[in-house]
């Protein structure tokens, strides 16, 4: 029986890959899932197993550039070719089936995820249950869990963005009598990378292309893995060894060179996303943005002289943002169309008030949201925000804990803002941005007094928000803000 053997498909934009190095000879045997050859994209380096044990016949060649789906080689898989097993090989631990492990799907808007770090090295033993590694989108971070014990094959590297449902990764099980550690991976049957002459470690297309150019490897900074050279690296060396070798202007004596260096590094993938949906915003909505202050000495008075019998009751600090919170949603109820969002050729109204609290995390702005917050009361926000704003920092945040909002609150202020225009939280329709408290003069009854004033700023749609809901709104949560007596008593 004849197996065909195609280009995969390794990702959702590469449409072709390039043989980089060929591991096995024509008419050699090969045994199932051995590695005949390696592929590398202009993304990453993939390794190409057998499907099936027996005689390889190549129909392409190293260095070869092929499009997706091309017939690669054949192996003729016939019983006569089979080796027999020499009695020296009995200890070897019986191998059972191949276990391919696929990024899972992790959201209903989720297409591609970033394989943000291995936990396991390549040919480690795992066990069923074993954390393999780390995927990330836009929206949240994920762990990826061994489906059975054995030998793991890592085909994609760390920092690759990948399509849902991409083969990342197999485990080639062992004897249900093996134990972890008795058998050491077969280190022989991995490819060797090529080295630099000062062992930087390149692929074998990029150690190429340096070559053919005449470029130093020990020169080039490698962007992969462990410092592994990339065929981007050598082509943007090429660039930069072009580039330098363009005759200067000759510069004046009052002209001055820079003499510090730069750096490099690639959009995450959170980034990436963020991007693309902030300039979506500014395109395709009406956005506008409206000002107000706020006294906030009337809360500040307020949280110091309750805030430690609060903290005693509730186990939990009262800040500012339950009191925004609570002025948002009363001011969200009279004022529906700043809670309502456009879907096609409609407005879609909320009887309840989701709000999206914006937090900083290691990896970026996050929104996870406050459920049914105009049911709350004050310690039940604090608390919410609290256990949010935890998981947001470890990085543990849910897609739940992220999507539905209906207003989002952002907080500049605790980054020093003074003024700032927020934009909108897609498919929202308004974002409160709250500054920092500064100390300023003001008239108050004909007198100049000194008080705490924050500037708040509310960005809208003005497709489904008019100016009057807009600024009614922004006084309406002024008013409750500088008299918090009212948030208590709910009137």
């Amino acid at each position: 029986m004849s197996f065909e053997v195609k280009i995969p498909t390794v990702g959702e934009s590469i449409t072709e890959v390039t043989i980089a190095n060929v591991l096995k000879k024509e008419g050699e045997y090969v045994n199932l899932d051995e590695i005949i050859c390696e592929l590398e994209s202009d993304k990453a380096t993939f390794e190409l197993n057998a499907p099936a044990a027996g005689i390889i016949k190549w129909n392409a060649s190293q260095g070869d550039v092929l499009p997706i789906g091309q017939l690669v080689c054949t192996i003729e898989n016939k019983a006569e070719l089979l080796p027999i097993p020499s009695v020296e090989k009995t200890s070897e631990p019986i191998i059972g089936q191949t276990i391919e492990i696929k990024v899972p799907v992790v959201g209903e808007s989720i297409s591609e995820v970033t394989l943000a770090n291995w936990v396991k090295k390549n040919g480690d033993l795992v066990n069923s249950g074993d954390l393999l590694c780390e995927i990330e989108s836009d929206k949240a971070t994920f762990e990826l869990q061994a489906e059975g014990s054995g030998y793991l094959t890592i085909l994609v590297e760390k920092g690759t963005t990948v399509a849902i449902g991409t083969l990342i990764a197999t485990i080639l099980t062992s004897a249900q009598n093996d134990k972890p550690g008795s058998i050491a991976p077969e280190a022989s049957s991995k490819p060797e990378v090529q080295k630099s002459v000062q062992g930087y470690p390149a692929t074998p297309l990029a150690a190429k292309i340096l070559a053919e150019k005449g470029i130093d490897p020990s020169a080039v900074t490698g962007s992969g893995e462990h410092g592994k050279i990339m065929k981007e690296d050598a082509l943007k060396a090429q660039t930069a060894k072009a580039v330098s070798s363009v005759p200067q202007e000759p510069t004046t004596p009052t002209k001055k060179e820079s003499t510090g260096s730069s750096r490099r590094e690639k959009l995450s993938s959170l980034r990436k996303t963020v991007a693309r949906r902030l300039v979506a915003v500014k395109n395709e909505t009406a956005m506008l943005t409206t000002f107000n202050e706020v006294d906030m000495k009337p809360i500040m008075d307020l949280r110091a002289k309750y805030k430690d019998k609060f903290k005693e009751k509730h186990n939990v600090g009262l800040g500012f943002m339950s009191f925004f919170t609570k002025a948002v949603c009363v001011a969200l109820s009279e004022f529906p169309s700043v809670n309502a969002m456009i879907d096609g050729d409609e407005i879609v109204f909320h009887d309840f008030a989701d709000i999206s609290i914006a937090v900083s995390a290691p990896k970026g702005l996050v929104v996870p949201v406050i459920r049914n917050a105009e049911k709350m009361n004050f310690s039940e926000i604090e608390k919410e925000i609290v256990r949010l704003a935890t998981k947001a920092r470890d990085n543990k945040l849910s897609i739940d804990e992220m999507t539905g909002g209906t207003f989002t609150i952002t907080n500049g202020g605790i980054f020093g803002s003074m003024m700032s225009t927020p934009i909108i939280n897609a498919p929202q329709s308004a974002i409160l941005g709250m500054h920092n408290i500064v100390d300023r003069a003001v008239v108050i009854d004909g007198q100049i007094q000194v008080r705490p004033i924050m500037y708040v700023a509310l960005s809208y749609d003005h497709r489904i928000i008019d100016g009057r809901e807009s600024v009614g709104f922004l006084v309406k949560v002024k008013q409750l803000l500088e008299e918090p007596m009212r948030l208590l008593l709910d009137i």
